[in-house]
């Protein structure tokens, strides 16, 4: 307001002035929105920590992670078929690697394959077609070990506790015994004897209580008579009619044979278990 003194003069009264220039300090003043300047944005909320933590109670959980398992194994599955692996015995390894460099490429790609359940013989026949006897054999079982190990350590992380709660049954029971208790011996048997799928015998010692060790030194030692011969039969394979190529198919023969003796006679004592 303006008061008029004895001079004449207008004057504005100090309420009034105090009035005026009070400026709201919580809401943006005029001239800041007409030049521009940004209003501090909204701060989000937080999210609910019992949401949260169920989230995470979720993803941990057994079935969660035994889904994951089947998704990469799925998803190894598609690689291999988009791959085709199996164009190695007939287009030959690739120009650009020879050597130990080529080995070692073949038994990283050996393993990879042996989880996604491309059959062994292939993949021995393609090492020695490849590499030739001996040097084939050391990729075929460097490959053979590295798969192994990398199928035991999925199943073991991703499926154990999932699937053992599932064993109910009375041969289950017995093969889960078997493998607890006589790890080593147990797989050296299913290593010798061609008729055991790799990847079932890789996984049913996983949701076991096999230990790493035996499971390892079981399988590079059992897997060594089928891939000798697979590799040898592989470098061989020009000529069917040689002693090397017919000694092969022989000990290719013999491990089965003696597998299925074994089994035989392993039959009464699983089960009366």
């Amino acid at each position: 307001m303006l008061d008029a003194n004895r001079s004449g003069t207008a004057t504005a009264s100090p309420r009034a002035a105090g009035t005026e220039l009070t400026v709201p300090l919580t809401a943006p003043t005029a001239a800041a929105v007409t030049a521009g300047v940004p209003a501090a944005p909204p701060v989000p909320p937080l999210p609910h920590p019992n949401f949260t933590a169920r989230c995470a109670r979720v993803l941990r959980s057994p079935h969660a992670r035994l889904s994951l398992l089947f998704a990469l194994l799925a998803g190894g599955v598609v690689a291999v078929l988009l791959f085709e692996p199996q164009r190695l015995l007939t287009h030959g390894w690739p120009p650009q690697l020879g050597g130990v460099a080529a080995a070692v490429v073949f038994s990283a790609a050996y393993g990879l394959c042996t989880v996604a359940f491309v059959p062994r013989p292939l993949l021995n026949l393609a090492a020695g077609a490849l590499f030739g006897s001996q040097l084939g054999l050391a990729t075929a079982l460097a490959g053979t070990v590295l798969g192994a190990g990398v199928a035991f350590g999925l199943g073991r992380m991703l499926g154990q506790d999932a699937l053992r709660p599932l064993l109910r049954g009375r041969w289950l029971k017995a093969a889960d015994g078997q493998l607890s208790r006589h790890g080593f011996r147990s797989m050296l048997i299913a290593r010798l004897f061609p008729g055991v799928p790799f990847w079932a015998a890789n996984y049913c010692a996983a949701v076991s209580r096999m230990r790493w060790l035996p499971f390892l030194l079981a399988t590079a030692l059992g897997s060594i008579p089928n891939t000798a011969a697979y590799a040898v039969a592989g470098a061989r394979a020009s000529a069917p009619t040689s002693p090397a190529f017919l000694i092969a198919m022989g000990c290719i023969a013999a491990p089965a044979l003696a597998g299925s003796v074994v089994a035989w006679r392993k039959r009464h004592q699983l089960r009366g278990r």
